[in-house]
This record gives structure tokens, sequence and C-alpha cells, in this order.
């Protein structure tokens, strides 16, 4: 065991006020449940998916830094590895979901089961147990790679030794094909089950570009937010900001791609299995939450981001950021709340009901957010904010001259 590491005076009162502040909103939550009690299930979980998705979308971004390279994910390890060190507590969150399965999703129903053909047919993958045991092989899984991750990151601080920056490149290799195949069959299993009569083959990675997109606004926002902190004030320089607004930027347009490539594909398709999506997002105010989507997730951001003074300002930066990840929240309502607010049991346009968010839909995000935020702070105290092994920090911190002085 480290002795814990001093945070910035910010970053520390973050972290004591997100414990009390997730016990006010979980406490509202217990009105929420007083006064509409069919929809807990289906808020806890929105919410768990949502804080479990930036968890997620942090270590696959932390791999592909392990990959490729660069500055920027020099600024975002410690944070990103933080993040997805929340994902064993996370597995014991989704206990509440194992035990309300079958109020959430229609296959999990013996009597929905047996007077449905189609759910007879995907009885051999959609059956309670083999949900249960996939759910555990993934959390395993993850959490023994954000495990490695972390200590082999530590480790390489405390020897310098080459070794360890080679573990972690190899593992990310092979942990980011992993992860991708876990986070597609998760996101069938968590998600895209809802409705069972409705399949899409690029479901997976409109899961995965929106984590890696969450991870990004959140980890981009704190340093940002931090920028005149130590050691964030003498390491990281107004590239490194431009670095994470051209990835944000590159994962916008990516998030806007893969979206419109499935409208595209169900639009001329013209399937009776795959049109529900969109015509159910039609009705009671859905259309409009896609249209709020279209404009604050992809059309502002991205003409925000052409500007190289803005994406290189930290302040215009995490108020960019800031918005984003709120917004990623309304675009997991849109991809998942209409099969919510039908309880799981609908597959046609008569499912959908009002895109308003009740009370739970706010309160419990926020009180799973303020304990994740919680567990993310109390996390980054087991490591300096700066990967002190890397020979690039150890050079914008001055460490080499001082050396050489000596």
């Amino acid at each position: 065991m480290t002795a814990p590491v001093a945070l910035p005076a910010k970053l520390e009162a973050l972290g004591r006020r997100a414990l009390p502040f997730a016990g006010v909103a979980l406490g509202v939550s217990v009105l929420g449940f007083l006064l509409d009690r069919d929809r807990l299930m289906g808020s806890y979980l929105f919410a768990w998916l949502f804080w479990l998705n930036v968890a997620l979308g942090s270590m696959s971004l932390a791999m592909l830094h392990h990959l490729t390279g660069g500055a920027w994910g020099l600024a975002l390890r410690r944070p990103l590895e933080a993040a997805a060190r929340t994902l064993p507590y996370w597995a014991v969150l989704f206990v509440p979901i194992a035990l309300g399965a079958h109020q959430l999703y229609p296959w999990a129903d013996a009597e929905a089961v047996a007077g449905d053909e189609v759910l007879r047919h995907k009885a051999a993958y959609l059956n309670l147990p083999f949900f249960l045991a996939r759910s555990v092989f993934y959390f395993a899984l993850w959490s023994l790679l954000a495990h490695s991750l972390s200590l082999w990151s530590r480790r390489h601080d405390q020897d310098g030794d080459g070794r360890f920056a080679v573990r972690m490149r190899a593992l990310s290799g092979g942990g980011l094909v992993v992860l991708g195949l876990t986070v597609t069959f998760s996101s069938i299993d968590w998600a895209m089950s809802l409705t069972p009569h409705w399949f899409s083959t690029i479901y997976g990675l409109i899961f995965m570009i929106g984590q890696a997109l969450s991870a990004l606004a959140l980890t981009s926002a704190l340093v940002a937010w931090l920028h005149d902190q130590p050691p964030y004030d003498r390491a990281i320089q107004p590239r490194t900001f431009g670095d994470f607004g051209n990835l944000i930027l590159a994962f916008t347009m990516l998030w806007g791609y893969v979206n419109l490539s499935q409208f595209l594909i169900v639009w001329s398709g013209n399937l009776a299995e795959e049109t529900p999506f969109y015509l159910v997002r039609e009705q009671h105010g859905w259309k409009a939450v896609g249209l709020l989507l279209v404009v604050f997730h992809f059309a502002i951001p991205f003409l925000f981001l052409l500007s190289r003074a803005r994406k290189r300002d930290p302040r215009r930066l995490f108020r960019l950021a800031a918005v984003l990840f709120a917004v990623r929240l309304v675009d997991l309502h849109y991809l998942i709340g209409p099969s919510l607010r039908a309880g799981g049991h609908g597959h046609g346009t008569h499912m959908a009901a009002s895109a308003l968010p009740g009370l739970l839909d706010v309160s419990l995000p926020l009180g799973l957010g303020g304990l994740w935020l919680f567990l993310w702070v109390r996390n980054l105290k087991q490591a300096p904010l700066l990967p002190m092994g890397e020979p690039e920090v150890r050079e914008a911190l001055g460490e080499r001259a001082a050396e050489a002085a000596r």
C-alpha cells in the first residue's frame, strides 16, 4: 500500500462533496420511487449504464494511448486509469439489475417467451442463467484489465523500467480487441435486448464510440479545470489542449457517422423488424430529443472545435467538454429510453411513452454519479496525477535539468 497522493484543493473538495451529494440525490430517488414505482428499474439501468460507459470508455482510451503514444495520453492517463478502476464497484451495483431482470427484459418473463415465437427462437442466448454468467465474465475480464494497466503504470513510475511500458503496450493491443467484443455483447445483453424483436449490427459500435466520447469529455474537462494547478500548470502546454479538442472532434464526427449510417441502412432496408426503432422516436417528444442531439451533440461541437484558438483555450474547452458530457446522458436516454418507458415489453410503434424524463431519470444518474465521482477522486489519490516514469513528463517538469545540475 502506498501513501495517498495530495491532490489539488479543488479536486479534494470535489471528492469530499461528491458522497453527500450522492446521498441527497438517492434520497430524492426514494420520493421518486413512491411517486412512480414502475419506473424504478428502468431508471436505475439507465443511470448505471451511463456511468459504466464512462469507466469502459476510459479504459479503451488508456489502451489506445499505450498503442499510439502522444502528449494527450500522458496528461489523461491517471484520470483514465482511476476511472477504469471503478469497474469492480459497478459490478456490485449490477446486482439490482440481476434481481429485477424480469421487470426489464421481456425474454426473462416465461409467459412472454411462451407466447412469442421470436423470443422462443432467441431463448438459447437470451435466458437468465446465461445472461448472468456473461455479465460475471464481462466484469471479471474488465476488472483484470483495469487492475493490470494501473499496476504496471505505477510500477513503471517507481522503477523506470521499460519492461512495464512494453507490457502495457502488449496488453493494450489484445485488450482493445477483447474490449471491443465484450462491449458489443454486453450492449446487446443490457440495452438492445430491452426490445428483443429489434436488432442492429452497428449497435455495439455506437456504444463503444459513445463510451470513448463520454470518457474523453470528462477527463479533458478535469484537466482543463485544473490547468492552473500543480502539476498540470508546469507540464501541460496549449498544444495538449489542442490535442484534446482534436480527439473530441474526431469522436464527435465518428458518432455522427455511425448514427447516420444506422439510420440510412434502416431507411433503405425498410424492414418491419428494424423500422420501429425510428418510428417510436418520431412520437411523444422523442423527435425533439433527436434534433437536440443533432444540434448539441454534433453541430455545435463540430463548429466550435474547428477553431484552433478555442481548442487551445482550457477555459473554453472545459465549457464545451462539460456540455458535451451532459449531452451524452441525453444520447443514452434517446437510445434506450423508449424501451424503458414501455417496461421493455413493446416492440411496435405503440410502445413509446413521453420523452420527458421523470424524477428518477434525473435523481438516479445524479446519485450514482456522485458515488462514481467519489470513487474516482479516491482512486486518483493512489498515484501522482502525471505518470512520472515517462521521460516526457520529467522533462516538462524540469527534472532532467535538475538532475544535470546535480
